[in-house]
């Protein structure tokens, strides 16, 4: 047991707290449950109350000098940051890519010539799993110094069975290791491996009768990921590898329409997957049947500034009905941040998100995404204690002093685990 804790007088606790269920749309995506001198009590690892200072005051002072107290004065109290789309545990990385695609040539050009998705595919596979770790507690170290207290994880950069299990079992290691909460999805349809170029559907078929049996009956994943993308995997082939999937009770996922339309967020309705990641290039049509299905659209605009595009329509899919949800993308070829307060800022600037849509997105709708809306996402009794201080007074300053990070401090499970003075 650790001494309770107990954060009072907050210039804003914004709770995310709210009597619907699910993930939030439209207006509801603005409702932050804002408290102001707001309090919040942390004991045994979760939430036991949430309110005013002086209702908190109320019930607790006779137990106050058996907790630690924290003066949040003047600061912004959050849940933890939730990240629901990362490929955060890999081999090396591809800055000379990034020096290439600034000089002319494309990310599938890259990609095509050997290297991008293949040049990482083949650094993992060399490393040890005892590299891979050290290197992957690097990344979710400096997540945690970002205020994120959840990471959803995705294998696929090796694309045979042996790398694949290696990478799904340092997460499953990290998670009983690191102060993160580590959520785990295969993604062994990442890309096409040079090997089987000319032969993907006997890939997809490896994918079906090999690789998705040993994960689901080693419990080593909880979502199914699939590259739908020209070039990549089509339409049809991303629909047999989810739906086997889901015969092994592996949750579909989809990266949709990131390069070009593909019918990706049409397909993402029609099987019923939680999310469908990046967007760009998603049509109306594609949109509007996601708003149908409750389809949560998992927006990474760091992916869009690195790789210089056009951003999803953000204000476009909320305006429809649709749950959306922002990430980082961390991985080493279109997206190596760890910075979910950026990714928050650009939301805003680049697609013309409100700060409190942007916040929502960060935490409960990004908690809907990977099916942890029950313990994590809001600031309510009972979840867990995963809470950040800002340094900034409000929601708002927090988008609108952008690309820095404002963290004082973090507590994951009601342990202070970040400081931003050490």
């Amino acid at each position: 047991m650790t001494m309770p804790v107990w954060i009072k007088h907050a210039a804003q606790l914004a709770t995310l707290a709210s009597e619907n269920e699910g993930p939030r749309t439209k207006a509801d995506m603005s409702d932050l449950g804002i408290i102001e001198n707001g309090s919040v009590w942390l004991e045994d690892g979760v939430i036991k109350a949430v309110g005013t200072t002086k209702e908190l005051e109320q019930r607790f002072s006779a137990r106050a000098k058996v907790a630690e107290m924290i003066d949040a004065s003047g600061l912004l109290v959050t849940p933890g940051l939730v990240d629901p789309h990362t490929h955060v545990v890999y081999g090396g990385s591809r800055e000379k890519e990034f020096e290439m695609r600034l000089e002319g040539t494309s990310y599938m050009e890259i990609m095509n010539a050997g290297g991008g998705i293949h040049a990482t595919n083949r650094m993992t596979r060399e490393a040890t799993e005892e590299e891979l770790i050290e290197q992957t507690t690097r990344r979710l170290n400096s997540f945690l110094s970002h205020g994120v207290t959840t990471v959803e994880g995705k294998s696929g950069y090796g694309m045979d069975l042996e790398t694949e299990l290696k990478q799904l079992r340092v997460m499953k290691k990290l998670q009983q290791t690191h102060p993160i909460d580590l959520v785990p999805t295969f993604m062994g349809a990442h890309a096409v491996p040079p090997e089987y170029k000319g032969r993907e559907d006997k890939f997809v078929d490896l994918l079906i009768e090999e690789m998705l049996p040993v994960v689901a009956g080693e419990k080593l994943a909880e979502f199914n990921d699939v590259f739908c993308e020209k070039g990549v995997f089509t339409p049809e082939q991303s629909k047999r590898i989810l739906e086997a999937g889901k015969h092994y009770g592996l949750i579909p996922k989809i990266h949709a329409d990131e390069i070009e339309p593909y019918g990706g967020a049409e397909l993402a309705a029609e099987i019923g997957a939680i999310s469908a990641e990046h967007l760009l290039k998603a049509s109306e049509e594609g949109v509007r049947a996601m708003a149908k299905s409750g389809t949560i659209a998992c927006l990474l605009p760091a992916t869009a500034l690195f790789l210089r595009e056009k951003a999803a329509n953000g204000r476009f899919m909320i305006d429809e009905g649709v749950a959306v949800a922002i990430s980082t993308d961390a991985n080493p070829g279109s997206s190596p941040t760890t910075s979910m307060p950026l990714v928050m800022n650009l939301a805003c600037i680049l697609m013309r998100m409100t700060p409190a849509e942007a916040l929502t997105a960060a935490t409960y709708n990004a908690a809907c995404a990977i099916n942890r809306q029950e313990c994590v996402g809001s600031l309510e009794v009972g979840k867990q204690a995963d809470v950040v201080l800002w340094d900034v007074k409000n929601y708002q300053e927090l988008q609108y002093l952008f690309g820095v990070n404002h963290m004082k401090s973090v507590w994951k499970n009601g342990v202070q685990v970040v400081r931003a003075d050490g």
